[in-house]
């Protein structure tokens, strides 16, 4: 297929997911109730579906088709706005997470504390469109991310206004990363092209964290800026401080950004000085936000509030889902998710402390620092207790710049595409049996051929008989 024929493949595919998105996304009327099957039995059913499968199959192709072959950072960058634009004016779709973040901001306008108490208690003016799920729980965001959805129901004037805003946010985290994700890969010896086009053409990015909007692209953003200037710096102190404030905002976006940080200051030069000027800086602009939003600590215990959802889209969840259904058939009370995610977060610390420990002693420690703070995001998604589709962008992103080796990376991206519908319901909500027992039967296999692939590739090549 020509570069042509990519680009507008492509396009063909935005515009389906935004025709299926208006049609039958996670609109504000929308029944918070639905299924697949009432989904396709409702008005437009079969269009929808059709079009949301077929528009991300279109793009996934473009995508995949294009991973090697993207000519120029321009051409990159044309195209990927091509796809990734219109849906910033799309109707909102693959999630119902944007109507929490008003609703949220909404409280905190009003001097409600959302680290203590759900949307319910405000009632915010739009609870209608809040999911059941979380009209009673508090918030796991950050109080940047706070800040943001409360200065977007301030600007926007409404639903939609605060909607277009958080929209307008999560593109500012898109261009971050645009700007920023290049010098990366030139450092790592990948071509900045390539590194572009994985980041920012994949089937995640134009309908989940845009269009949904989700705030992973404001963390996203601010961490890429902030490894930029590491690497850029030459280990000078003027530019270690900010880059360890831009860390500290990404955390106070979302904690998962923590996990950067360690890498974040082996990339910075001697241990101890970066230590002290990555952490500072990290440290000084979390204690201000704490201070000046008044918000408080109260964010991190409550980033724990989403492992109410049992899916076994999370592999520590599908094999405790898995052992849960042999258990039962013994004692009707038996539950093994929170082992075996309890196990999963001991694994996934001695995993983190690995990868640290092998880029602290690899020759090049800059970019096997970036590589391995791409390898933890990668655990990080794998073992976390719960996974949604656009945590993959997490790894993806870093991964696109740090190494050729990505294409687990792509499938496990264009297969989690396809498992949420336009109005946010996730396929694995509807078929938790046998979808957990197939999906650790999968697990196993994956984890047996890389076993076996790791082992082949340990053994040390025979060397060619010679003659007498």
């Amino acid at each position: 297929m020509s570069l042509t024929g990519i680009r507008y493949l492509g396009l063909a595919g935005t515009v389906l997911l935004v025709i299926g998105g208006r049609l039958g996304g996670a609109l504000p009327t929308a029944d918070l109730d639905a299924t697949p099957a009432s989904v396709a039995r409702g008005p437009h059913g079969l269009v929808i579906l059709a079009c949301w499968l077929l528009g991300t199959g279109l793009q996934a192709y473009a995508w995949w088709s294009g991973r090697d072959r993207a000519p120029s950072v321009r051409w990159v960058l044309v195209t990927a706005a091509l796809w990734t634009l219109p849906f910033l004016l799309a109707a909102p779709m693959g999630s119902r997470d944007v109507y929490s973040y008003v609703c949220q901001g909404e409280m905190f306008r009003h001097g409600i504390d959302p680290y203590r108490y759900g949307v319910n208690a405000l009632p915010c003016t739009w609870i209608d469109t809040v999911s059941m799920n979380w009209r009673d729980t508090v918030t796991p965001y950050g109080p940047l991310f706070i800040l943001i959805a409360a200065a977007a129901v301030a600007v926007g004037g409404g639903l939609a206004g605060a909607v277009l805003i958080l929209r307008l946010a999560a593109l500012a985290g898109i261009v971050a990363v645009a700007v920023a994700l290049p010098p990366l890969a030139r450092r790592c010896g990948i071509p900045p092209q390539r590194a572009l086009w994985l980041a920012l053409a994949g089937p995640l990015v134009g309908a989940h964290l845009l269009a949904a909007p989700h705030n992973d692209a404001v963390m996203l953003g601010l961490a890429v800026v902030a490894l930029f200037l590491i690497v850029r710096s030459g280990a000078r102190t003027s530019w270690l401080l900010p880059a360890g404030a831009l860390l500290g905002l990404a955390i106070s976006v979302k904690l998962t950004a923590l996990v950067i940080v360690p890498f974040a200051i082996l990339a910075a030069g001697p241990l101890r000085r970066a230590a002290v000027t990555i952490g500072g800086g990290a440290a000084a602009a979390l204690m201000s936000l704490a201070v000046a939003s008044g918000l408080g600590w109260g964010w991190i215990p409550a980033t724990g509030v989403g492992t109410s959802i049992i899916q076994f889209t999370s592999p520590p969840t599908a094999v405790g889902m898995t052992l849960t259904y042999l258990g039962k058939t013994v004692h009707p009370g038996f539950d093994a998710v929170p082992v075996v995610r309890a196990l999963a977060v001991v694994l996934l610390a001695a995993t983190l402390a690995y990868l640290w420990w092998r880029a602290h002693r690899a020759p090049d420690r800059i970019r096997s620092a970036l590589h391995g703070a791409a390898l933890a995001l990668a655990a990080t998604v794998l073992l976390a207790p719960v996974l949604h589709p656009w945590y993959l962008l997490w790894p993806l992103t870093l991964l696109a710049a740090t190494t050729r080796r990505t294409t687990a990376i792509m499938v496990a991206t264009v297969v989690c595409a396809f498992s949420v519908l336009p109005d946010g319901g996730g396929l694995a909500r509807f078929v938790k049996f046998p979808g957990a027992p197939i999906a650790t039967v999968l697990l196993a296999v994956l984890l047996v051929v890389a076993v076996r692939r790791r082992t082949a590739s340990a053994q040390p090549t025979p060397e060619p008989a010679t003659s007498p």
